[in-house]
């Protein structure tokens, strides 16, 4: 197996590279259906603490998969590696290391994804150019926290963002009550025949 790739990127796919872009990018070379498998990630499972000592070339490659556990290629950049960001994604996670089509994917398109559906902490952020409508300017840690992003991303967060998620929306709601009980409290009492 030595000098093969460990991780898995559909065949309807090729990497691209984008010199305007400094880098590379994947896409599709075939139409990929939604729902269709198209990346598998493996790599090297470390802890944060491991992963701050780690050079900025292999924080950048790295996959937030779980609280404080990221999984870091094992060979210097797979094919997988080089699916970018968009706020305006094609395909999101099914599981912690699966990247799945959320939509039709044409021949041609770039395949990418949004970060805020793997990324709970800031090791990795940096200024976005993905030119989307929806671009953010900015990619956080913290992005899995939006609102908007929640639904329009339903079904496609890593489970550790997901079990947070639904934590964040359980205070939410057990919030939204107690103002709801505040007001009727503070409501006036109205005694008929007064």
């Amino acid at each position: 197996m030595s000098g093969r790739p460990h991780s898995f990127l559909t065949p309807k796919c090729e990497v691209h590279s984008t010199p305007d872009r400094g880098g590379h990018t994947v896409v599709a070379r075939e139409a990929i259906a939604k729902g269709e498998l198209i990346v598998v990630w493996s790599g090297t499972l470390i802890s944060g603490e491991e992963l701050h000592d780690m050079p900025q070339t292999v924080r950048r490659y790295s996959l937030q998969v779980e609280e404080n556990q990221y999984l870091v290629s094992l060979s210097d950049c797979e094919p997988p590696d080089y699916v970018n960001h968009s706020c305006d994604p094609n395909s999101g996670l099914s599981g912690q290391i699966t990247l799945v089509a959320m939509r039709d994917i044409q021949p041609g398109e770039e395949i990418t994804y949004d970060y805020a559906m793997s990324d709970g902490s800031p090791y990795d952020e940096f200024a976005c150019s993905c030119g989307s409508p929806h671009c953010r300017g900015h990619v956080s840690g913290d992005d899995w926290m939006r609102s908007d992003l929640w639904r329009r991303y339903a079904g496609y967060f890593s489970p550790y963002l997901q079990r947070r998620i639904l934590a964040a929306e359980a205070l939410r709601s057990l919030a939204a009550k107690r103002r709801r009980s505040a007001r009727k409290l503070a409501e006036p009492v109205v005694i008929p025949g007064e």
